[in-house]
């Protein structure tokens, strides 16, 4: 008898790499099962190839993502690695390196070899600052719903166009991490790319499923280092050397976008919302079928929508202040409490403010926790209103600083609007709701809707997931 069919999933992180195994399991209500994962920090990051980076600059070693990469599957079981019949990849999202073609890696070992970058550069990563408003302002307008921002690829190629062009002669061939890791992986000739990676990049037309190649040629970009565009949820290729145990021939999917493997790791209905709040919060919903954003750009709009699987999208609120803000909330009274010369433990200052706050059910204060702006209002900051002689208790104030994260989420998008939409239940995971009884009746009491708490997203389980439903041809969600 045939054994059950095993995917692997990869996640590519900005600060960790991820790798699950998943076995179909007909019988189990999900339909499969996790046979082992591994999650190791990358500790990757490095200082600007590019001097006129500046502070700005954020970059990481490829070579430290793969060697942390190796590392999680030597960490899984063998004789499940060689069952191993679809790989999916995914990573975070925006970001650029380039290489070599036929030069981008080394492969060494036997049976359990491994591949090891060469003529690589450094990932640009998201998180890199070097485009200024006035630079971005000087490039030209995309023929996209999606705005351009600093740390997307396109941008970041037209900065080293202008800063580091001998860096760009270097190489003849660009991607996201998770892309060059695909690339790698099959001995691809050109890089492929799906829609969701080629959106985070900025001109890219999700309509026509194209690069704004004649807008980007008026302004002499190296428009033969843009990849080959793929379907996500399709195949890219098949190893080209037995990896870790897992055998040569293997097929390997299109690398997808961290967001859309983590959403559909939770998503089980076409009518689920997923909400994660952790350090920031996302609120992703599937839009109807034949929904098409608007052809211009609107970085005003708090919704923002990415593609998603099947020609469809996700409407995303994304917003800046999750579980950072409750955590700069406990940092000042640790520290009003250091003040006065006591020592607290930072988890007994949370721990009893979600006590006090879960005794206070209701309140009138209302604090508006924009501590950190939002992308779409980024001059917005945070208040405090309605103060009283009688509300100014911990569990008052922690209540309310709770119902202002979520009210802040619902007024980005309303539960109207996603009932609009069509969803019927919302699924709760991140680290921040999971262990937050005040968050999960704030968000109950905000979108009354059944809410399903205890999944958390994870883009690893996501991107093989995609794999292995692809191989049962069962209907995606």
């Amino acid at each position: 008898m045939a054994l059950p069919f095993v995917t692997l999933g990869i996640d590519l992180g900005t600060t960790s790499v991820k790798a699950a195994l998943l076995e179909a399991a007909p019988e189990h209500p999900s339909g499969f099962v996790v046979l082992a994962s591994c999650a190791r920090a990358a500790r990757a990051e490095a200082a600007a190839e590019s001097a006129a980076a500046g502070p700005q600059g954020r970059e990481q070693d490829v070579s430290r993502i793969v060697q942390t990469l190796n590392e999680c599957l030597a960490a899984l079981p063998r004789e499940q690695l060689r069952r191993v019949g679809g790989i999916g990849v995914s990573g975070q999202m925006h970001g650029v390196l380039f290489w070599k073609t036929g030069q981008g890696c080394e492969w060494t070992g036997d049976a359990a070899s491994v591949f090891e970058p060469r003529a690589v550069s450094h990932l640009v990563t998201w998180q890199d600052g070097r485009c200024s408003s006035s630079f971005l302002a000087s490039l030209p307008q995309p023929e996209s719903h999606l705005s351009v921002a600093t740390g997307f690829g396109c941008a970041t190629i037209f900065w080293l166009l202008k800063n580091s062009p001998e860096l760009l002669k270097s190489y003849d061939a660009a991607g996201t991490i998770q892309d060059y890791v695909v690339a790698m992986l099959c001995g691809l000739p050109r890089p492929v790319m799906s829609d969701q990676n080629a959106a985070s990049w900025g001109y890219f037309n999700t309509r026509s499923q194209s690069w704004n190649t004649e807008i980007l040629k008026a302004s002499d970009f190296p428009v033969h280092l843009l990849p080959d565009i793929a379907e996500p949820g399709g195949v890219a290729g098949r190893t080209s050397h037995v990896w870790c145990e897992i055998p040569k021939g293997t097929p390997v999917g299109v690398a997808l976008g961290d967001l859309q493997a983590s959403v559909y790791s939770c998503m089980a209905q076409r009518t689920d919302a997923v909400l994660n709040i952790s350090t920031s919060v996302q609120l992703a919903a599937p839009m109807p079928p034949g929904f098409q954003p608007a052809q211009t750009p609107d970085p005003a709009a708090p919704v923002a929508y990415f593609p998603y699987f099947d020609s469809t999208y996700l409407g995303v609120a994304a917003s800046l202040n999750g579980g950072n803000v409750l955590a700069m909330f406990v940092h000042m009274l640790q520290q009003w409490t250091a003040d006065l010369g006591l020592e607290v433990q930072e988890s007994t200052v949370y721990s009893r403010m979600i006590q006090a706050a879960a005794q206070q059910r209701e309140t009138c204060l209302t604090i508006t926790p924009m501590v950190l702006g939002e992308r779409h209002l980024p001059d917005q900051l945070a208040s405090v209103t309605k103060i009283s002689s009688s509300n100014l208790s911990l569990g008052h104030v922690t209540r309310a600083l709770c119902r202002g994260i979520v009210q802040n989420l619902h007024s980005m998008l309303p539960f109207e609007q996603l009932k609009e939409w069509g969803v019927q239940r919302v699924m709760g995971s991140g680290s921040a709701l999971s262990k937050n009884e005040v968050l999960k009746q704030e968000v109950q009491r905000a979108f009354p809707l059944p809410v399903s708490f205890g999944q958390d997203v994870d883009a690893a389980l996501g991107a093989a997931l995609v794999l292995l439903r692809r191989h049962l041809n069962q209907k995606e969600p």
